[in-house]
């Protein structure tokens, strides 16, 4: 049986929910476990996987505890293609089922959901194909989206596509249900899932001897049934939880709050991967035999010990600074104030950058670079002049992907069509540029290594029918910064193009992202 725990998503910072947009009772349980999840499913495969590179089999029968269920037979849509990245769907599944559950709210009927089971917590974790940063993108509960046609978890009947809260896919269809919604919404393959709960989260804690935090003031807050003094406090899981889900306290608002549970949440990460713990062979198996037994996956990740090996490797890197914790922009539904919906295009520039984070290939030196080589040019988007022509016969192709270009910071000058000798439309994309120069075959380098698929580089320009300037769009105007000198890269559209890269997220994701890095301790 899978174990689960329940959060909420709050607004971006600075903003405030729409009127009656529900942000959690009983300690504000949203922003916290959305958190919690993320970082302990990071802290317990780091750890789980450094269990079993000492001593596996010492652990053996702890990591035997990790609950498995398969749901790839019960996925029904097209799956988006796999681009190299680990993203990971993060949920908080709240039952209210089983001893430990049930005091955190009224237990459901298991006739309309999947197994009376609800959740507020719908994360993505992308760890990019490098493995050397992560982004945690959380979906606010209510937001209305189109649900797909899914199996029913309880009754494997098929539902219809429908328009309904995102987590309503959880609560009816169970996770296959979720895993390909969000699968539809972004366009982003979801690798694996892991699904907490709450009495997970507090064994996890309990397993580690407790985590100590230090506060300002005292708390006394009766929604949480927490009490603390103010200086430092070692918190076990019980009373873990009520300070994650705490949320009247300080100033009350959310960002400070998300403040406290990264810096709670850290200290979980460091402990878990501390020495300390590491070379106790004792706790240590007590702990994995915790965390494992805390949590439900796919049977992929939980027997593939080189994929948590990633993940852990991973978390151990960008513990300090490597981690984002982004919400999906959304302004409140013009139909029902109680609800959201995402603010475009702002959304899915966030889900392209996802699915455009792919590997580059990593320059090789040369084994002896003689003092006199000739250094590589490099330019940067906003010294590479474009035209981007339509080679296809989608009308108004070589706009859209003007608009593109210039929002990522290339200087596009103009924009026309293309006529292949045949007549027909162009299958490849491609680069050309003029004149084998240093300037211009860096350019169409730079070009060529932010479009998808990543186009050929040819010399020699093509004609151009109807060849008009473009007028930069969205505020996004020429940088100045190239010289005149510099030549113009055409981009030929075909066919097989997908996307540009997106490296430049817009201000209400920038706004709504907060790193690990800027945790400080409250005491200090």
């Amino acid at each position: 049986m899978a174990r689960r725990a329940a959060a909420a998503t709050p607004p971006p910072p600075g903003d405030h929910p729409p009127r009656g947009h529900r942000s959690g009772k009983g300690g504000g349980g949203g922003q916290t476990k959305m958190r919690v999840l993320a970082w302990v499913s990071i802290g317990m495969t780091t750890v789980m996987v450094a269990g079993a590179l000492t001593a596996y089999t010492a652990y053996r029968d702890a990591f035997g505890n990790i609950n498995e269920k398969s749901v790839k037979e019960d996925i029904l849509n097209p799956r988006p293609p796999d681009t190299g990245a680990l993203n990971v769907l993060l949920v908080g599944s709240d039952t209210r089922a089983g001893e430990g559950n049930a005091k955190y709210g009224q237990q459901l009927a298991r006739t309309a959901d999947a197994g009376g089971k609800r959740t507020d917590t719908i994360i993505l974790m992308h760890i990019s194909p490098d493995r050397d940063k992560a982004r945690l993108i959380s979906f606010p509960r209510d937001s209305m989206v189109q649900i797909p046609r899914c199996k029913n978890e309880a009754t494997k009947q098929e539902m219809a596509p429908r328009r309904d809260m995102i987590n309503s896919a959880y609560n009816s269809g169970g996770i296959a249900c979720t895993m390909t919604t969000i699968e539809q919404l972004t366009g982003i393959r979801v690798n694996h899932f892991v699904e907490v709960d709450f009495s997970g989260f507090k064994n996890i804690v309990d397993a580690l001897g407790g985590i100590e935090i230090c506060l300002k003031s005292g708390v006394n807050d009766k929604a949480s049934k927490l009490v603390l003094p103010p200086g430092k406090s070692l918190l076990n899981g019980e009373k873990a939880l009520g300070y994650v889900r705490l949320r009247h306290y300080g100033d009350g608002s959310d960002i400070q709050r998300i403040k406290r549970q990264q810096i709670f949440l850290s200290k979980v990460v460091a402990k878990a991967t501390s020495s300390e713990l590491l070379t106790d062979v004792g706790r240590l198996r007590e702990f994995i035999a915790a965390a494992a037994g805390s949590v439900t996956m796919d049977p992929e990740l939980a027997n593939d010990t080189e994929q948590l090996i990633q993940i852990a490797t991973s978390a151990r890197e960008m513990t300090a600074n490597g981690v984002q914790f982004t919400t999906v922009p959304w302004v409140p539904d013009p139909k029902d104030t109680n609800r959201v919906i995402w603010k475009e295009p702002d959304a899915t520039e966030l889900f392209t950058a996802i699915k455009t984070d792919t590997e580059e290939a990593k320059p090789t030196p040369a084994a002896s670079a003689s003092a006199s080589a000739k250094p590589k040019v490099t330019v940067k988007p906003e010294q590479v002049k474009v035209q981007v022509l339509n080679g296809t016969k989608t009308p108004g192709r070589a706009a859209e992907v003007a608009d593109m270009l210039a929002k990522q910071g290339f200087n596009v000058v103009g924009v026309g069509n293309y006529e292949a000798p045949d007549g027909q439309s162009l299958a490849k994309t491609a680069v050309h540029y003029a004149k084998p120069t240093d300037m211009a075959t860096a350019g169409a380098d730079t070009l060529a290594g932010s479009v998808l698929p990543k186009p050929a580089a040819e010399q020699g320009k093509v004609a151009a029918i109807g060849a008009q300037a473009y007028a930069a769009t969205a505020g996004v105007a020429a940088t100045g910064t190239t010289a005149k000198s510099t030549p113009v890269t055409q981009l030929v559209i075909g066919e097989d193009f997908d996307s540009v890269k997106v490296t430049k997220l817009p201000d209400s994701v920038q706004n709504s992202t907060i790193t690990a890095s800027e945790q400080k301790n409250v005491c200090t």
